[in-house]
């Protein structure tokens, strides 16, 4: 059983095509890596009771730019590993979520999120007292064809057409509620491998005070040694959230 008020963790797996190159392999064989690795980051962070929520990036709005074959490779690929994973899903008991957009995605791959989305919804919904199931509130959250700018945008364009009168002081509901998943608690820490220190369009509410933490590492080869070095740490910081 997951502790109260455990953590969201969010990484963006950089450096796949990269550590490829450094093999001389092509670049859709670091994201193969790449799914191999974030198979025991999954079931790592599945059994920490510290972790509720895993979010991954997987891709981007700006990935698109990609040379068509990749972004054809990585798409099957994405589908490959979560029709793989279904089963898995259902055994432990995981939950899981896709924000971003469907509408540009191959429909296959579409279809295949919204259906494991509702297979796996009555696992968790981040209740305060979860079920005693395996897994009971654990929620694997993939960004696919995401971008926080986007996702703000549209939420803004759901919040105007449902009309909802403007706010007569700062209040963040009116976008809050129509974000992709505006149940999940916002991200605590954000694991950005390969080098890479910007924030990159990233669930740009969401993070509002999340820590970061920057590894020299292409994804690849990132650990779940890596990974617990990063959570035991954020453990030890002392969050002020802007007192």
């Amino acid at each position: 059983m997951k502790e109260a008020n455990a953590l969201h963790i969010a990484i963006i797996p950089d450096g796949n095509r990269r550590w490829a190159k450094a093999h001389a392999w092509h670049p859709w064989q670091g994201h193969e890596k790449a799914i191999e690795n974030f198979r025991s980051i999954t079931d790592w962070c599945h059994a920490d009771p510290r972790i509720a929520v895993l979010t991954v990036w997987c891709f981007s709005t700006e990935n698109w730019k990609r040379d068509p074959q990749e972004v054809t490779k990585l798409m099957t690929l994405l589908e490959n590993y979560i029709q793989k994973e279904r089963p898995t899903l259902q055994k432990k008991g995981i939950r899981l979520v896709h924000s971003g957009r469907k509408d540009r995605i191959p429909p296959s791959l579409a279809a295949l999120i919204k259906t494991v989305e509702d297979e796996t919804a009555h696992f968790t919904e981040l209740a305060p007292n979860p079920s005693a199931a395996s897994g009971a509130g654990f929620t694997l959250h993939l960004a696919v064809d995401y971008g926080g700018k986007d996702e703000i945008l549209r939420a803004l364009q759901k919040s105007l057409s449902s009309k909802l009168t403007a706010p007569s002081s700062l209040d963040s509901d009116p976008i809050h509620e129509h974000l992709d998943h505006p149940e999940l608690p916002e991200i605590d820490l954000i694991i950005r491998t390969s080098g890479e220190m910007r924030t990159s369009n990233f669930f740009l509410w969401q993070s509002t005070y999340a820590e970061w933490v920057f590894l020299e590492k292409h994804f690849p080869d990132f650990s779940t040694e890596d990974l617990k070095t990063a959570v035991d740490g954020f453990t030890k910081r002392s969050r002020r959230f802007g007192s």
